[in-house]
Formats: C-alpha cells, sequence, structure tokens
C-alpha cells in the first residue's frame, strides 16, 4: 500500500481531514524548511555549524518540536542561502 492511498484512507475520515488542514500551514513551512537545507546542499550537522548551534536543534525544528523565534529562523535561512519573508492573508470565515 502506498504511503499517498494510505493518507488518502486517513483523510476520509473528517475529524483526521480536519486536523490535518488545521496543521496544513505548518507542515507547508516545515517542507520550506527541509527544502532550502536540501537546495543548499547542506546535512543537518553542517547547517548547525554555520549556525553555530547543535544537530539536535535543527533536528527539533525541522520536525516541528520547536517554536523558533523569528531571529532563529533567519539564521536557518540565511545560512541556506536564502532570504524570509512574512506575508499576510485574511482569513476568511465561513458562518
Amino acid at each position: 500500500m502506498s504511503l499517498q492511498h494510505l493518507k488518502q484512507q486517513a483523510l476520509a475520515n473528517t475529524e483526521v481531514r480536519m486536523e490535518y488542514e488545521r496543521l496544513e500551514n505548518e507542515f507547508e513551512f516545515i517542507d520550506q524548511l527541509l527544502s532550502m537545507r536540501a537546495q543548499a546542499g547542506l546535512t543537518q550537522e553542517q547547517l548547525a555549524k554555520r549556525m553555530h548551534t547543535q544537530k539536535s536543534n535543527i533536528s527539533r525544528l525541522e520536525r516541528g518540536n520547536a517554536n523558533p523565534s523569528w531571529a532563529t529562523l533567519l539564521k536557518y535561512a540565511h545560512a541556506c542561502g536564502f532570504e524570509l519573508n512574512l506575508t499576510t492573508k485574511k482569513i476568511s470565515h465561513n458562518t
């Protein structure tokens, strides 16, 4: 059974789908972090050295098990050779 098939099965459950949608932005952000590091061709260890931190901190950040400051996120992006921008988007509430 493929990962995509398992995901489809899980998302058929309304509660699972609602929680997935609630966390979707976080998942996308983590994917962006991983993509930056991959495009930079860096291991977690190499990135940690560039950021003057421990590999375990990079691992926690990339797993979504950290609450990083804006400064940490900027440092991560810059160490990978990227700029980081913040944009806002108005939420539409369907009532």
